[in-house]
């Protein structure tokens, strides 16, 4: 073999040692761990939820490991940039306006918003009758966008917090009268605990994909399509072959996965 080839040969070995590395990183998977049943952690400090539960057999499915990485939810897409993790699989919903900072893949679930006030409370028209009232929101959560362009120029006082359960908190202590979040993290997550009695959905339930967009999808770096690719995949996979609804059921009594 002359050094012309053996260059040659070494060079294409090397090539394909950096992409067996590159194969083998694991995929940083971030993560806001205060959004049950999506997200929570257990008495001994371990991430569950349905989120991860899908994370996991999601990676189980393309064959790769994964580490899950905590953030507070509106450090989630810078995290993201600067590239400290890969991925953001927190029931971050699919919109026009994340779409100018990440990809998506195609959504995981879908489900709509709703008010949560104190058991008794009726509310038909929330832009009047919550007029002058605090609201709170999941900060830079869909949310939050829908309560900033709607709610706040109704004159409804808008109170932003890093987590959902911090808002819960506040709502127990009376330092809230409402909070918009995600219909079933309000359901599983407060209303069904010990510290959500006394307190009950009102008013509409909100869909209008120009706040909150087309489902919860897993965001990657702009232009990252070989990812993007490999979880829609993998999404679809475990959709047909039933590991999807084995996770499901496990925390929804219904289909999250929505229309």
């Amino acid at each position: 073999m002359n050094k012309l080839a053996m260059f040659g040969a070494l060079a294409l070995s090397v090539l394909s040692l950096s992409a067996v590395a590159e194969d083998a990183k694991p995929i940083r998977l971030g993560i806001e761990a205060g959004y049950p049943p999506f997200s929570m952690k257990t008495a001994d400090g371990k991430l569950t939820g349905f989120d991860v539960d899908i994370g996991d057999a999601l990676c189980e499915q393309m064959k790769v490991k994964c580490t899950w990485v905590e953030q507070e939810f509106d450090g989630l897409i810078p995290a993201l940039k600067v590239k400290k993790i890969d991925a953001i699989l927190s029931s971050m919903t699919i919109t026009d306006d994340r779409k100018k900072n990440v990809d998506f893949t195609i959504k995981y679930y879908h489900t709509p918003a709703r008010f949560v006030m104190k058991e008794g409370s009726e509310v038909k028209d929330p832009l009047t009758e919550l007029k002058g009232k605090k609201v709170g929101v999941l900060r830079a959560s869909t949310h939050d966008r829908f309560a900033t362009e709607v709610l706040v120029p109704a004159g409804i006082n808008l109170v932003r917090y890093g987590s959902q359960q911090e808002a819960n908190l506040d709502m127990v202590a009376g330092r809230l009268d409402a909070m918009l979040a995600d219909s079933v993290n309000l359901d599983d997550g407060f209303l069904k605990t010990d510290a959500g009695k006394g307190f009950a959905f009102v008013g509409p339930t909100y869909e209008d994909a120009k706040y909150f967009g087309g489902g919860a999808g897993i965001a990657v770096r702009k232009g990252d399509k070989a990812l993007a690719d490999k979880f829609n995949a993998a999404i679809s996979e475990i959709r047909a072959n039933g590991t999807y609804k084995k996770v499901q059921d496990k925390y929804f009594a219904f289909d999250v996965y929505g229309h």
